[in-house]
Parts: structure tokens; C-alpha cells; sequence
């Protein structure tokens, strides 16, 4: 029997002081990371709300508060965007109308939570009003994730000779409460149903925002140039790690998302 995907995901609503009557805002976290560490720990949750914005977060499969499938098939892009939608809804947003602001809903995503933005974005545009991606690659590194190296060496410590999986095993290694076996599981998905960009391309206004240092969030400059309505910032001295707790991101995600 499938799970039933949106009620294994945890999901809050954090509502604002005062209340500026626009659309709410959806923050999706990266690969090995949560709502706590992401948007909780990095004051983005704290700013939007004072901004006026309600925020929805969302702990993806297998992350943070959600339930962690043993079906591989559970952790399918496709089912998570599925489920993020369903719990959108239970959540009241609805569609764009022209002339009311607080309808319609704003995406903010980091690194894996990019790519889910992207292919939401591109999905559902009767929803989505903008999207900011921080942290995106247009080539996902856990697509080209080497599930047998990462399997040796959880077994008996053997060397990974895969730069990028190598770099993943440590995040997974070192992030608070990480799942393992559930992040492989969805690597394993992620690798069968790989992100292709150039295949649905969003119409709604982008922002793109990646640290001038992150190595695994590649080609930000051609995905950009795939949408038509993008602006493009780059942090510096930022890498993957750190830039989604930079005050430049944030203030610059809010202006955006606040046009």
C-alpha cells in the first residue's frame, strides 16, 4: 500500500505580527536539512513574519519532523510536488486573481527545495505568483550520487572516490539528525526520475541566488537564461553551506517576493 504522502509530511503555518494582507509564502529546505536548520535556525521564518507574510514550511520525507517511507518510490519528485500541493491546499492557499494580492502563493527554495520550486513553479503556474531558488544546480548532484560507494563505506569506512558523493556523505554525516537511510532512499528516487530543467520552465518571476563559492550549485547563469522573467544574485564569499543564512539573500528574497 503508497503512502499517503501529505499526511506523512509535517507541515506549520507561522503567522505574522501584522498582517499585510498578501499571498503566503512557502519555504521548501534542502537535501539533509529540515525547517528547524534551514529557515527556522537562519531567521527567515522571524523576518518574513515581521515582513507581514505567512509562512508554510514544510520538513520533506524522510527530513526533520515528516515521516521517513521505506518505499523508495515514496520519495518520487513527482509524489513530493504532489504532496506539497495537497498540503497547500489544506493550508487555504488558492490561485492568482488579478488585483488581489493575497492570493496565489510565493515559493522560497534552498538546493533540493530549488529544484521542487522550479518544477512547482513551471507546474502550477495559476498559483505561484514568484519564486526565489537559492542554492540551485541545473546539473543535481544526487542524480550522479554513487549509492554503492556510499553503501561501502557505511559499512566498513571504505574511501569514496566520487567528489560529489563524497561531499554528500559528509552533509548526511554531519547534519543533526539525519536519517541516512531515508536520504538514500531518496537519492535512489532522485535518480530515477532526474531533474530536467530545459523540459518545463517556469513563466512566473524568478530570483535566483547562489554564493559565488557553492560548488555544487552549478550553472545558475544558464538556468536563468531558460525562464524570462529572472534576476540573478550572487553572494559573495558565500558557499553551499552558509549562504542560506546570509542577511543579503533575505532581505533580497523578501523585496522580491513583496512587488
Amino acid at each position: 500500500m503508497k503512502t499517503d504522502l501529505a499526511s506523512a509530511l509535517h507541515w506549520q503555518q507561522h503567522e505574522p505580527a501584522l498582517d499585510a494582507g498578501l499571498a503566503p509564502v512557502l519555504l521548501l529546505h534542502g537535501f539533509a536539512s529540515s525547517t528547524a536548520l534551514n529557515w527556522d535556525a537562519t531567521g527567515w521564518v522571524r523576518d518574513l513574519t515581521a515582513a507581514g507574510r505567512r509562512v508554510l514550511t514544510i520538513d520533506l520525507l524522510g527530513h526533520g519532523e515528516s515521516h521517513a517511507p521505506l518505499e523508495t518510490d515514496a520519495y518520487a519528485p513527482s509524489r513530493l510536488r504532489a504532496a506539497i500541493l495537497e498540503a497547500l491546499a489544506l493550508a487555504g492557499a488558492r490561485p492568482r486573481e488579478a488585483g488581489d494580492p493575497a492570493s496565489g502563493v510565493d515559493l522560497v527554495g534552498y538546493s533540493l527545495g530549488s529544484r521542487l520550486v522550479w518544477e512547482l513553479t513551471a507546474e502550477r503556474p495559476d498559483l505561484i505568483n514568484r519564486a526565489v531558488l537559492g542554492g540551485m544546480s541545473g546539473e543535481d548532484p544526487l542524480a550522479d550520487f554513487d549509492l554503492d560507494a556510499a553503501d561501502r563505506f557505511l559499512a566498513d569506512a571504505s574511501a569514496i572516490a566520487h567528489e560529489s558523493t563524497a561531499s554528500l556523505m559528509t552533509l548526511m554525516q554531519l547534519a543533526p539528525g539525519a536519517n541516512t537511510p531515508a536520504l538514500l532512499r531518496l537519492v535512489a528516487a532522485i535518480k530515477q526520475e532526474r531533474f530536467e530543467p530545459g523540459a518545463s520552465v517556469p513563466s512566473r518571476p524568478l530570483l535566483f541566488v547562489t554564493g559565488d563559492r557553492d560548488v555544487l550549485a552549478t550553472g545558475t547563469t544558464q538556468l536563468a537564461a531558460l525562464a524570462a522573467d529572472t534576476e540573478t544574485l550572487w553572494l559573495p564569499a558565500r558557499s553551499h553551506t552558509n549562504a542560506v543564512s546570509s542577511r543579503v539573500f533575505k532581505q533580497a528574497a523578501i523585496e522580491f517576493l513583496g512587488r
